[in-house]
């Protein structure tokens, strides 16, 4: 399930955790409502925080270090798993040869299943494939998607309140030079921070939009490339099911089995291509 925590991507894992204990510690520091709290014995907020950073670790480590959904050999007994009740599978038709016809990757020679890709970077074939993260060093596929987007939520969380930590935390002072001196440091992480925080509103908002699409970013990007999309109109999606749906089956359907997509993408009413 999770691959070697001393991989490629050690340094910037390890980067990523010191950068974020380092920011808490300064945050703690230059804040004087949280300290004011802790020195009166009322350590529920301080405390709130540090769990809410240990969390955000966690779920980097564990986005990180998962299995992404590589395909790792030849399987065509997949188990058809939507998180849907059993009248709505029925609905599905069942697999012909010419629906679950698959083609073999040009690099690691096995059959690639539907919204799979080679990623250069991993060196094998990801189920679902959304893209690359080289921030967490692993591919964001079908196994690690939903827990991507959690991690993405709890690290917004952690940044905006961060952020107001730093905001509340500066000290006046009689000149420019003598505020520079004494905000310095913490302006430099509220700078960090208000940044960091832009960059994952921005991504957690387009994951949701996608996920709300049933589509993934390298199909939305590479559309004109995709050979079961390319005949697609350029609003059509035939994994597409209603955002409720589509959410639901996102968050809440059960892990484990491979969503043999094919299936969906041949239901009635969906035009072969």
């Amino acid at each position: 399930m999770f691959k070697n925590v001393f991989g490629s991507g050690f340094l910037v894992r390890t980067a990523h955790v010191i950068l974020t204990w380092v920011i808490t510690l300064i945050l703690f520091l230059h804040d004087p409502d949280l300290r004011k709290q802790e020195e009166n014995g009322k350590l529920v907020q301080p405390v709130l925080f540090v769990l809410l950073v240990l969390v955000s670790v966690l779920l980097y480590f564990a986005v990180s270090l998962m299995d992404p959904g590589f395909i790792l050999s030849d399987d065509n007994g997949l188990q058809f798993t939507l998180g849907t009740t059993e009248e709505q599978q029925d609905m599905i038709p069942p697999p012909t040869s010419k629906s679950l016809r698959q083609r073999r990757c040009g690099h690691c020679l096995l059959q690639q299943p539907m919204r799979s890709k080679h990623c250069q970077t991993c060196q094998h074939c990801v189920r679902r494939y959304d893209h690359h993260c080289p921030w967490i060093e692993n591919c964001v596929g079908e196994r690690n998607h939903r827990w991507f987007v959690l991690y993405l939520a709890v690290q917004l969380l952690v940044l905006l309140w961060g952020l107001h930590m730093a905001w509340t935390g500066f000290s006046a002072a009689a000149t420019w030079p003598a505020w520079l001196r004494s905000n310095g440091m913490l302006l430099a992480v509220a700078a960090l921070v208000a940044l960091l925080s832009l960059t994952v509103l921005l991504l957690l908002g387009s994951h949701l939009y996608l996920v709300s699409l049933n589509t993934t970013t390298w199909e939305f990007m590479s559309r004109h490339r995709i050979s079961y999309l390319r005949h697609c109109g350029a609003d059509e999606n035939p994994f597409d099911r209603g955002a409720a749906r589509n959410l639901w089956g996102f968050f809440c359907a059960a892990g484990g089995a491979a969503v043999v997509w094919e299936q969906v993408y041949f239901r009635e009413g969906s035009d072969p291509v």
